[in-house]
């Protein structure tokens, strides 16, 4: 987000000269200034990049939104178009975009959003999922990309002149497309492969950089690879990057991170799991894991429908590792570390089928599951919420909403 933020915000690090002391002279020496682009008069919005994610992405994109001070559709839209929402019946803005059941961004209704704030001047950043915290669900990037080009073409996004200073130009994108793939973008390549080679039905849909309109990708470490320290990886293409200076004396590399030091431990664990495996041995986990999340759904569906004669609200979005069901209770919920989410007002819980998961797991909790009182009151109790009146929101310079519940890991 902070890649996408100044790219589209045309900030640039250019260089000057100082004069510093140097044994016992005064000399130049070369300063490096992180320099904001010239904006037209005739588009005032032509640097304000309006961020867009769905209802159901992972929290952190918000708390990234107030850090970083990149305003949301919904902020900017309250803010400066209050009652134009396009895909609203009274014109107020969701807080984030829509999705579908499956946990999937609606990209019809994301292109409506997009097209209002693209003919108003805004270059566009799309933050797209690629497996959702809850639901395990694919965004359809390349759909996406296929909707959105026309709309950024229309109002001269898909590339335009960045001018810095009197003379400096240079032609950059005025959108930015990233790929949160914390889990799928690890996972689904392999399923692909598996795909191409006739051993899968079906496959996820493309979202890498096979797709021209694709900025950035992130990914975890310690997800599907499974490293023992929380660590990621950031991916871009180096023109889109804001080129730090070439020697920073502390670190001897270039500055590229958002922290700046890095735990040098991480690169090497993921080597490590990548140099023990080979694509076939990824391939014939990404089927078993498959085979165990169909496993356990199968399972919930037969405590559903054989044995309680109730419904649990199973389900398991298309492909994903992940199954939702009816809210366990709070003892099972410690028992089985299981994450929590309300949904459309109802309660649900889900289980995730990684490694450490086996047949005999996933049966201990399906016995669990049949016994009496095993799941949590569907409703939860209501409770009246009044905000005094010196510290309620205003309606006006508004950021973004802090998710306060869903998301998951909630007890």
């Amino acid at each position: 987000m902070w890649n996408g933020r100044d790219y589209l915000a045309g900030k640039k690090i250019l260089i000057d000269e100082q004069l510093v002391m140097r044994s016992g002279a005064m000399v130049t020496s070369p300063r490096f200034v992180y320099q904001k682009a010239v904006c037209p008069p005739e588009s005032p919005n032509a640097y304000t990049p309006i961020a867009f994610y769905s209802e159901d992405t992972h929290y952190s994109l918000s708390k990234a939104m107030t850090m970083l001070g990149i305003q949301t559709f919904y902020a900017e839209g309250e803010d400066k178009y209050a009652g134009q929402c396009p895909i609203t019946s009274d014109g107020r803005w969701p807080a984030e975009v829509p999705s579908h059941e499956s946990g999937a961004m609606n990209i019809e209704s994301l292109s409506v959003l997009v097209e209002f704030f693209a003919s108003h001047g805004y270059p566009i950043l799309i933050c797209f999922n690629y497996g959702t915290t809850f639901k395990g669900a694919y965004d359809d990037v390349y759909y996406a990309c296929q909707k959105l080009k026309p709309i950024l073409e229309k109002y001269n996004l898909l590339e335009r002149d960045v001018t810095h200073g009197t003379n400096q130009k240079e032609k950059r994108t005025g959108y930015w497309f990233h790929v949160d793939g914390a889990l799928g973008a690890a996972y689904m390549p392999f399923i692909e492969m598996a795909y191409l080679s006739g051993r899968v039905a079906t496959k996820g849909p493309t979202f890498d950089f096979r797709l021209p309109m694709v900025h950035s990708i992130a990914m975890s470490g310690h997800k599907w690879i499974g490293a023992s320290v929380p660590c990621g990886v950031y991916m871009t293409k180096v023109k889109y990057q804001m080129l730090p200076p070439e020697m920073p004396e502390y670190i001897g590399t270039p500055d590229t991170t958002f922290a700046g030091s890095r735990n040098g431990l991480s690169p090497m664990l993921l080597w490590d799991n990548i140099a023990r495996n080979s694509y076939e041995d990824q391939v014939q986990k990404a089927l078993d894991l498959e085979e165990l999340a169909a496993y356990a759904e199968d399972k919930l569906l037969y405590l559903q429908n054989q044995v309680l004669h109730t419904d649990l609200y199973v389900a398991r979005t298309k492909l994903a590792l992940t199954v939702r069901f009816k809210r366990a209770n709070d003892e099972l919920c410690r028992k089985y570390s299981l994450s929590n989410e309300d949904l459309n007002g109802l309660r649900f819980s889900h289980i995730f089928l990684m490694e450490h998961v086996t047949t005999e797991l996933v049966d201990q909790l399906i016995e669990d599951l049949s016994r009496e009182g095993a799941f949590a009151p569907q409703k939860a109790e209501a409770m009246a919420f009044t905000v005094d009146a010196s510290i309620r929101a205003s309606t006006r310079n508004r950021v973004a909403f802090v998710p306060s519940e869903g998301r998951g890991f909630h007890g």
